[in-house]
């Protein structure tokens, strides 16, 4: 039970910055999706109070595109947020069934995205972390758009999972180069988004965060259709205005990038709409490289690639391969030469016997290790088998962001090249590492934390109670409870005791000594402040001020007192003579009070005849000076 309102019934996912759980909302008996922070994120202040902010902005938010935000809060050391829960699946469940989607099915999820976009951008708000795993597609077929405003920082890319890479691929230029996040770093994101939806694939890819976000930086998102041929060059002119690596060429915000897309879409045939996409998954297999490629009838031989020339450079192959087929035809030969078309048929025999052995020699006997996180075990091995690649050593590592049985790296990586037949090893996750919370009853502070760290966990939230039976500066309890079985790396709360509860008696106005002696008796201990000040209440040598003062502290703690140095002595000025306002001002201004002695004879008097401090005579100030009025 979350802050005694939200019942946590299952996980959803699992990301970098928080945990995702169905949860069941006792007050309204509604479902909905519970966001709970990360404890050691939850321990850095600046962070929770951006997360809270931005999570109030949100919430103000209303778009029917937009995941909604119900509530936000703490419970112990939790950071949550409550939102709308979406019953269905995100973008990326759907690329990683399907592969490339068609033209129509693409625009159909990319324009209510924009939508969203567009309203967030007219309200002041930047995404900043469009992907395809923020946007899901409800069972209604309702597309909407999640986590606005709680962006992880790309300092946080520490390693090379596909969760990791899969943030990177969407940076634009600026927000890597200058941390910039105005709404087209939105735009560029959807662009990337709109690229894998047409391809099946993101176009920058590498062994790690720092390969992706060179290529970001160095290179242009490629035309969709050098991997789809045959798709619609408005869709090819479409990504490239959205990815632009130049901010101010791209629109201006996503209701404009909107606007394009519609102009696009209006323009396009039924038959480019519903064009089938090569990436796309056939029924009856289970990824894009399991499917049965469809060799065309003409004869294709790979042309022999000059030095420096990309490996598998897409159409190079097609415009070879319509020059072989003119070259390869039999020359119309005349009864008179046939000798000479003998001879050019031979020729053309040997250049096509050269092209297929140097073809062979640099890239025919390779190829390219295939996409394989995030896949289970079985699957990868099948894909890799397809590939005409042997399985070789299978090691298991745990993993936060990769459920158990799937495939979290491969070696060599994917994407590398490796001759036909080689061995790929695999590291399959075990899950998230699980470790008991050890008890820690007893132990002192530094010793619980260090046995916290030790056993793979953190030192979370740390507060304070009295007891009478755990000694001060030692652990009372966590929480969770000693037992519990938690996420490696998760943080435990520690409760440390302050002691047996006593009561601080009042020493004011008692000498230091008797002072000391009460507090002494209580179990505290005595600090004397090493500053004396006036006190017109208190004499001199005795307590004016206790710190703490009456009430209740910890055995042992400390009390400070400051002593009286007495009152202070003011010179007293003369106003006799003076009218009663103009004397009592003067008094007042020196930091006495006045009394005004009137008399019989000074009822309807105005002038001071005498003062009962004489003038330049000193008084304690604060004390009181009584005028003679006649």
């Amino acid at each position: 039970m979350l802050d005694g309102r939200y019942r946590v019934d299952a996980r959803i996912a699992v990301g970098g910055m928080a945990t995702v759980y169905r949860a069941l909302d006792m007050r309204l008996d509604r479902v909905l999706a519970v966001k709970v922070m990360h404890p050691a994120l939850a321990a850095d202040g600046a962070f929770v109070e951006r997360f809270i902010r931005e999570a109030k902005s949100v919430a103000r938010l209303s778009h029917p595109n937009v995941v909604q935000v119900f509530d936000q809060g703490t419970d112990r050391s939790y950071v949550y947020l409550a939102m709308e829960y979406v019953a269905g699946c995100t973008l990326r469940d759907v690329l990683r069934e399907r592969g490339a989607l068609r033209p129509r099915a693409a625009l159909d999820i990319l324009e209510p995205v924009l939508a969203a976009l567009g309203a967030a951008h007219r309200a002041g708000f930047v995404h900043r972390d469009m992907k395809p795993e923020n946007v899901l597609i409800g069972d209604d077929g309702r597309v909407k758009v999640a986590d606005f405003g709680l962006v992880r920082s790309v300092d946080t890319v520490t390693s090379t999972t596909g969760a990791v890479l899969g943030t990177v691929s969407y940076l634009a230029p600026e927000q890597i180069e200058r941390g910039a996040a105005d709404p087209r770093v939105d735009v560029y994101a959807c662009g990337v988004v709109l690229y894998e939806m047409l391809t099946g694939a993101k176009p920058h890819s590498g062994d790690s965060p720092a390969q992706v976000i060179y290529r970001h930086l160095n290179e242009d998102v490629p035309p969709p259709s050098a991997l789809v041929p045959g798709l619609a060059p408005a869709l090819d002119a479409l990504v490239a205005a959205a990815t632009a690596r130049t901010a101010a060429e791209r629109p201006a915000d996503a209701a404009a990038l909107l606007g394009e897309v519609l102009r696009v879409r209006s323009a396009l045939t039924g038959e480019q709409l519903d064009a089938e996409p090569p990436g796309a998954l056939t029924a009856g297999h289970d990824n894009a490289e399991d499917r049965t490629s469809v060799i065309p009838r003409s004869l294709t031989v790979p042309r022999p690639l000059p030095v420096g020339e990309p490996d598998g450079t897409p159409g190079g192959d097609v415009q070879y391969t319509a020059r072989l087929e003119a070259d390869a035809l039999p020359p119309r030969r005349s009864a008179a030469r046939p000798r000479r078309g003998l001879l050019a048929l031979v020729a053309a025999l040997v250049v096509l016997f050269l092209g297929v052995g140097v073809w062979y020699v640099n890239a025919g006997q390779f190829t390219k290790v295939p996409p394989l996180l995030s896949r289970t075990e079985a699957q990868a091995k099948k894909r890799l088998e397809s590939a005409g690649l042997n399985v070789g050593k299978v090691r298991h590592a745990y993993s936060d962001a990769v459920e158990r049985g799937q495939v979290i790296g491969s070696d060599p990586s994917v994407g590398a090249r490796i001759r036909d037949h080689g061995s790929v090893g695999l590291t399959v996750s075990l899950g998230p590492r699980t470790v008991k919370v050890p008890d820690l009853t007893g132990r002192t502070l530094a010793s619980a934390r260090e046995r916290l760290k030790s056993s793979g966990l953190e030192p979370g939230m740390v507060t304070r109670e009295f007891s009478d039976d755990v000694e001060r500066g030692s652990v009372i309890s966590t929480t969770p409870d000693a037992g519990t079985e938690r996420h490696a790396g998760s943080a435990v709360a520690l409760v440390v005791s302050k002691g047996r509860q006593v009561d601080v008696p009042d020493v004011t106005g008692e000498d230091v000594d008797d002072a000391t002696q009460d507090l002494t008796d209580a179990g505290l201990k005595v600090k004397i402040a090493p500053e004396r000040v006036h006190s017109s209440d208190v004499d001199k040598d005795e307590v004016v001020r206790q710190t703490p003062a009456e009430g209740t502290a910890a055995e042992g703690d400390t009390v400070t007192l400051t002593l009286s140095k007495g009152p202070e002595m003011v010179v007293v000025p003369d106003v006799t003579g003076q009218d009663v306002d103009t004397a009592t001002k003067v008094l007042e201004a020196a930091g006495f009070d006045v009394d005004k002695d009137r008399g019989l004879l000074g009822l309807f008097g105005d002038t001071v005849r005498g003062q009962s401090v004489e003038g330049g005579d000193k008084a304690p100030k604060g004390s009181t000076i009584t005028l003679t009025i006649r």
